[in-house]
């Protein structure tokens, strides 16, 4: 009896080695395709993008959940980067930043050939894991990046976005916010409006990602209920668990599991607790809960590492991937289902996105009403030519008030 009572530590540290040993086996031929860390960003804001500079060195780069040795040591085969700028920038130099942050992506490639490769397809994907390299690809994080423009959706895509989130934590004059859920914002276009239904359709047609993260609900169902591909939520978890309006209710779980699309699990505490803390075991009732609801291929890794100010005990870094899947392992996920999580439910969900895209189709052209964008500093060149494009007749006659006015008083 008081033998036994010494040995079941010992058995439990043995059961322990064998899952992570496991998991290792399993992550070295089917890596971590996560969806969505902010290492640019921390890039722009300690170094100011300049990757030449010494402290930004990526092989010893401190104070942040990524760097090289980090990526290696958690078995991260592929990566969506991400190129994020804030909501103050909307109307005013979003675009540009933007751009500079598709740049400093692009920029990690060409210095550490080694270690990452850029790519825009399924297909590249699979030749960077083949390669033992980190596969990096391009997600814009906010619908304010494309400034309300089908134009600047397709210079992104060309210059390798392949996932758009449709909003951050704001509104653009055609999607909502999930703050509209919360009533810290006014809902604008109750989901969709006829523009943001164009560039979901261009997004389509183009074989860009549809990203889910930080809309509204009613932004959710339209965009799931429109696209002709499956959609992804990057960084988002379960209502269920933890009611933050960030985390997809069961209503949409059940079109995601209709559509055959992907919900990425966020490691932020905020979204896996609702408190200030919380743990991997949290985290991984986020990832049974989905697969539980929507099935096992709608489920998947967006860490949203260095996006965050607060991690679960036992998922600090980019590391520790390997103690995440001992844990599925653990509760006796299946290992198709483990890799499903890891890597090919984001792989298979791209195939589609890709086969179901089409150059040969016209591309959206209607731009968005003048009205509906605000003044700022834009200029109005292309909407003095045709009826579809002028004000609506109410706020065109609003506008020209003040002019009319002047001239009667002269």
């Amino acid at each position: 009896m008081w033998t036994g009572w010494w040995l079941w530590p010992l058995v439990a540290v043995c059961t322990a080695d064998r899952f992570r040993e496991e998991a290792e086996r399993i992550m070295g031929g089917t890596p971590v395709l996560d969806g969505h860390n902010d290492l640019p960003w921390q890039l722009l804001n300690k170094f100011n993008n300049r990757l030449q500079d010494k402290r930004a060195n990526l092989t010893i780069l401190a104070d942040t959940h990524t760097n090289i040795p980090k990526l290696k040591a958690g078995f991260v085969g592929g990566q969506f980067w991400s190129a994020y700028t804030p909501c103050d920038t909307q109307n005013k130099d979003a675009v540009r930043r933007t751009l500079e942050q598709i740049d400093v992506i692009h920029r990690m490639c060409q210095m550490y050939p080694e270690t990452f490769m850029c790519v825009t397809s399924s297909r590249g994907i699979r030749q960077a894991f083949q390669e033992k390299k980190v596969a990096s690809l391009v997600g814009v994080e906010g619908g304010h990046s494309i400034d309300s423009s089908l134009g600047v959706l397709r210079a992104l895509y060309h210059l390798g976005m392949r996932y758009l989130t449709l909003t951050h934590s704001c509104n653009t004059p055609w999607a909502d916010n999930w703050l509209v859920d919360t009533g810290d914002d006014e809902a604008q276009s109750h989901g969709l409006s006829p523009f943001g239904q164009s560039v979901v359709k261009e997004m389509n047609r183009l074989g860009v990602i549809i990203d889910l993260a930080h809309v509204s609900v009613a932004t959710m169902k339209a965009a799931l209920n429109i696209s002709r591909a499956p959609v992804i939520f990057s960084h988002s978890s379960a209502y269920r668990l933890c009611e933050h309006r960030r985390n997809v209710p069961d209503d949409v779980l059940q079109l995601v599991k209709e559509t055959g699309s992907l919900v990425m699990v966020n490691f932020y505490n905020d979204y896996v607790s609702c408190k200030p803390e919380a743990t991997l075991s949290q985290v991984a009732d986020h990832l049974d809960y989905i697969k539980k609801v929507a099935g096992a291929s709608a489920v998947g890794f967006g860490g949203d590492f260095d996006g965050v100010s607060r991690l679960p005990v036992g998922l600090e870094d980019v590391s520790k991937y390997p103690d995440l899947v001992a844990e599925l392992l653990r509760r006796q996920w299946t290992e198709a289902e483990v890799k499903g999580a890891l890597s090919d439910n984001l792989l298979n969900l791209f195939e589609v996105v890709e086969q179901a895209s089409d150059h040969a189709q016209r591309p959206e052209e209607e731009p968005i009403l003048l009205d509906k964008l605000e003044p700022s500093c834009r200029m109005t060149y292309g909407y003095s030519q045709g009826p579809s494009l002028h004000h609506q007749p109410g706020a065109l006659l609003a506008a020209l008030a003040p002019l009319l006015l002047g001239l009667c008083l002269l």
